[in-house]
């Protein structure tokens, strides 16, 4: 594999490269967001650029703009559904026709949610025929701490609705990034309740707005394998009895900003955080009189740092090697699916697994 690692400051790339140890011959890229020119001339020399630039409203678009251009694909971790849906309006066609790969969300959102739905909804037609037309997401267990990118883009994104209002419209529409089709009514998410599928109490998920869409855009650019009646949210677990009502109820008042107040770009959890850190999301296919299918995707590492890391970088390397041609703004369940669902259970601790109703959590 030929690689290379891009950046601003030549002098700050060539630490980083010593830092982790890589060969000292790993080529320097000079570039800047704010700067076309060198975007283009990255591009020009890639097969893949992997970026972590964000907010991608603020730092994004340039770069997308030049790999379409160029037909060199891409892949990110952005959770920013209304400049992903600009995105898409702006270049769908024309990355179609470079043959460039756009693919958004390559990170903890939303692979684990995204390909776990593309994984269950597989077992489903295998075993029954037909999709489920139902899913619950719900999240188990989690331990990782947030970043100050993060945090910047979620400030970005909220700042951006306040200066076009129309945009929270788009925010609350599940079916924001599926141009031309809205789908039924989705479940609420947003109110605590018990779920007798996880045997506990349930509360909103803060992942879950940028997920959803996800979702619904790989059913919908997979031309409704899912079916277009297809229902799925996505929530926490929060506990059992009275002492997981009063979690629920405390975490659907929780104000998302307070969680990452006083980060700044580049802060985030230690190295130590990172690998302590795990997930365990469960995925429920509901099927009316019948028991339901479910499915579980467990992640090794801290979400939003140490298992994200090693996401990117699969689906970087499953586009490079493992899928040809069709250029286009994609998903990562959509575009690649199996081949990179085999990649993360052989190479970034991300497993998918059928599990038995009463299974213990």
């Amino acid at each position: 594999m030929r690689w290379a690692i891009g950046g601003r400051n030549r002098d700050r790339l060539a630490e980083i490269r010593d830092a982790i140890g890589a060969p000292s011959d790993t080529p320097l890229v000079v570039a800047d967001a704010g700067d076309p020119a060198t975007l283009r001339s990255m591009v020009d020399s890639s097969t893949v650029v992997v970026t972590t630039v964000g907010p991608y409203q603020q730092y994004g678009s340039d770069l997308v703009s030049a790999c379409v251009e160029r037909g060199t694909s891409y892949v990110d971790l952005c959770g920013e559904p209304h400049w992903m849906r600009d995105m898409i309006d702006a270049h769908e066609a024309a990355a179609r026709a470079s043959g460039a790969r756009i693919v958004f969300s390559c990170g903890f959102d939303s692979i684990p949610f995204d390909c776990g739905v593309q994984q269950l909804q597989k077992h489903c037609v295998e075993r029954f025929g037909r999709p489920a037309p139902r899913i619950k997401g719900r999240v188990r267990g989690l331990k990782g701490g947030m970043s100050g990118g993060t945090f910047a883009s979620l400030k970005a994104t909220l700042a951006a609705a306040a200066r076009r209002p129309t945009l929270l419209k788009l925010l609350a529409d599940p079916f924001a990034l599926t141009p031309g089709f809205a789908g039924p009514e989705q479940p609420n998410g947003m109110l605590p309740y018990w779920d007798a599928d996880v045997g506990g109490w349930v509360a909103p998920f803060m992942m879950a707005p940028i997920n959803t869409k996800n979702v619904h855009r790989t059913n919908y650019l997979l031309g409704h394998a899912y079916g277009t009646d297809f229902r799925y949210d996505e929530m926490m677990v929060a506990g059992l009895g009275e002492v997981g009502k009063a979690a629920a109820e405390a975490l659907a008042k929780l104000n998302p900003l307070a969680v990452g107040r006083g980060l700044t770009p580049g802060e985030g959890p230690s190295r130590e955080e990172q690998e302590s850190g795990f997930y365990d999301v469960l995925f429920v296919a509901e099927r009316p009189g019948h028991e339901a299918l479910r499915l579980a995707v467990k992640g090794d590492q801290d979400p939003g740092y140490g298992s994200t890391s090693k996401m990117l970088a699969e689906a970087a390397l499953c586009l490079s090697r493992d899928i040809e041609g069709q250029g286009g703004v994609w998903t990562p369940g959509a575009l690649m699916g199996d081949k990179l669902v085999t990649r993360l259970q052989a190479s970034a601790g991300v497993t998918f697994a059928l599990e038995h109703p009463h299974a213990a959590v």
